[in-house]
């Protein structure tokens, strides 16, 4: 069985994008995107909801071309363009770059996909998650949490049926206040 990991960057009030999907307090220092690079070669699949797709699919298929990129991003944009992706969304009817659609049931793909064989799944789209975590398929949790307050916006975590007891499994600080926390899920 696959272990399905979601994690994104967040505000200290617990907000992956401020309002009007506002990400403009999220940039990240070469430090801490050199470990969501690192993350995310570790995947087999990363999983979108089209939120997330929109905002990754914009900018990433030409990172690697864009006046001043990093090595690591870079790397990341090569990465990204061909690491495999699934896209949840019933509203846009075609995706690129390695990545195929799905129109119908998010929980019953994620099931299917999770009881496969392949390497970790990474989950975002505070939507996707949202029901990826209401339904018990989330087994580790990756919280990058920015020092910033933006009062509003989309929340990491959306509203839960019941509790989920994790365990801290690890944490790092990173350069500009950010603190990298990672979490399982007890069962």
């Amino acid at each position: 069985m696959r272990k399905l990991v979601y994690g994104m960057n967040l505000t200290l009030d617990g907000y992956v994008a401020a309002a009007g999907d506002d990400i403009g307090w999220s940039a990240p220092s070469d430090e801490l995107f050199r470990w969501w690079l690192d993350h995310e070669r570790a995947s087999g699949l990363s999983l979108y909801g089209r939120k997330l797709w929109q905002t990754m699919s914009s900018y990433w298929p030409t990172g690697d071309r864009q006046p001043g990129a990093t090595p690591a991003e870079i790397e990341f944009a090569r990465n990204w363009r061909d690491a495999p992706k699934v896209v949840f969304s019933s509203t846009i009817d075609r995706v690129d770059w390695n990545a195929r659609l799905v129109t119908g049931d998010a929980v019953a793909e994620i099931t299917r996909l999770k009881a496969g064989d392949g390497g970790p799944m990474n989950i975002g789209g505070a939507t996707l998650a949202g029901a990826a975590v209401r339904a018990g398929l989330v087994d580790e949790y990756v919280i990058a949490t920015h020092p910033v307050l933006v009062g509003g916006g989309t929340p990491f975590f959306t509203a839960l049926d019941s509790w989920v007891n994790l365990d801290l499994v690890e944490t790092r600080t990173f350069p500009g206040g950010v603190v990298l926390t990672r979490y399982r899920t007890r069962r």
